[in-house]
């Protein structure tokens, strides 16, 4: 299990650890990161600007003289990944006092190196590049640290001995020498410039008023001319009249000319109008109802023809199923005959004396039917014993008559024999 940690953006966030002894190191600016419990550690490093105010104390120059300067810097923690690595490994842990205090540290002591270099001229009158030096050599050693120098101005520079305010003091008084001097070469320049003026005015004037007459001449020089161009003008207005009224007679003629084909052209297409509209009501729909009457024509024709090759059809695969059923049926009945003659021939004479009676009931029912119609028979006779003689004697007939239809000896069958004889 583990935990969701988020930083702004003016924090990064640095997540180190994990499992079977892990040394990767994740780092976050302004987002969140996964943290397990016990095997990650979560730290963070501040990335807001820090303003440090180094201050070096009787440095001596180049000419041995001690003076103190102060500055103002702007430093801050780089977020590229690298960068920040090598930041995390100096300060992570510290507070921020504890950060500023190294970095302090090394500014004040480059600071002091370049101003064993330099005049107190060169450091009090070009400040801005005294600070650009500073920035550039103190740059890489702060920049293997993961911190970057966003700016640094030299805020003051004084000394204890006076050698800068002696240094201006000589210098007000060359300031106070130059500006007298200035003074009187602009007061010998006016003078010089305003007689120079006075010329120029007079040499203006002069060019004015013979500009003046010569405005005049040409001014009326200008009038004749103009008045010889109105002349002129008010001529060719006239005649130019004439034109455009020739002119817009002409288009006038035209115009009319115009209306005209266009007056024939609309009555043209009036009577083109007036035949579609002729063909439109009364001769499209007289073809439409005609055409309309063929569909219908063609399409009881076509209902005909389908119908009765459908009835055909319907005709030939009903006479199919029945040809199949007879035939299916026949076959049946062949090998049911093909079984009965296997046992008739297997079984001999046996068999076809089963068949015969079989048969005999059927053949009795045939022969009695027109008997089945008769509601009473009466036999007349005087003599009773000749009435049982009688079928005696159809009954000894029988045999031989089924011996004569079917060829089977009725005698030889042991059942009747015995009927014949009972006392046997």
């Amino acid at each position: 299990m583990g935990n969701c940690h988020t930083v702004g953006p003016n924090e990064a966030l640095v997540v180190s650890g994990g499992c079977c002894g892990s040394d990767e190191k994740s780092y976050t600016v302004g987002g969140w990161a996964w943290a397990w419990w016990l095997i990650t550690d979560i730290q963070k490093i501040t990335l807001e600007i820090m303003t440090l105010q180094p201050k070096c104390e009787d440095v001596e120059t180049a000419e041995g003289v001690a003076i103190t300067v102060t500055g103002v810097a702007q430093v801050k923690v780089m977020t590229d990944k690298e960068l920040l690595g090598y930041a995390c490994e100096q300060f992570l842990g510290k507070t921020v006092a504890e950060i500023k205090s190294v970095i302090l540290q090394t500014l004040e002591g480059h600071l002091r190196s370049i101003l064993g270099t330099l005049t107190v001229e060169q450091i009090y009158q070009d400040r801005d590049q005294f600070a650009k030096l500073v920035r550039e050599v103190a740059a890489p050693d702060v920049g293997r640290m993961g911190i970057e120098i966003l700016s640094f101005t030299i805020k003051d520079v004084y000394d204890k001995v006076e050698y800068l305010s002696s240094l201006g003091k000589s210098q007000t008084a060359a300031v106070q020498r130059d500006a007298d001097i200035g003074v009187a070469e602009a007061e010998r320049d006016a003078g010089i410039r305003e007689a120079e003026c006075k010329k120029e005015m007079m040499d203006v004037k002069f060019q004015a008023d013979t500009k003046m007459a010569d405005s005049k001449r040409e001014l009326e020089m200008q009038k004749a001319a103009f008045n010889q161009e109105k002349a002129e003008a008010q001529l060719a207005y006239e005649l130019q009249a004439a034109k455009e009224q020739q002119k817009i007679r002409l288009e006038e003629i035209e115009i009319e000319v115009v209306q005209r084909k266009k007056q024939i052209s609309i009555e043209e297409k009036e009577i083109l109008r007036t035949d579609k509209e002729l063909i439109a009501t009364v001769r499209r729909p007289a073809e439409a109802e005609a055409y309309k009457m063929e569909q219908l024509a063609e399409a009881r024709k076509i209902k005909k023809v389908l119908t009765a090759q459908a009835e055909a059809e319907k005709i030939k695969r009903i006479g199919e199923a029945e040809a199949g059923s007879i035939e299916a049926v026949g076959k049946a009945e062949a090998e049911k005959m093909r079984l009965k003659a296997e046992a008739y021939q297997q079984y001999g004479e046996a068999a076809k004396t089963a068949l015969v009676l079989e048969a005999l009931p059927k053949i009795a029912e045939k022969v009695s039917a027109p008997l089945g119609r008769t509601s009473e028979i009466v036999i007349l006779s005087g003599d009773s014993g000749r009435v049982t003689g009688e079928m005696n004697r159809l009954l000894a007939e029988l045999p031989v008559t089924v011996n004569a239809l079917t060829g089977v000896d009725l005698t030889k069958i042991p059942l009747l024999q015995k009927m014949k004889n009972p006392q046997a």
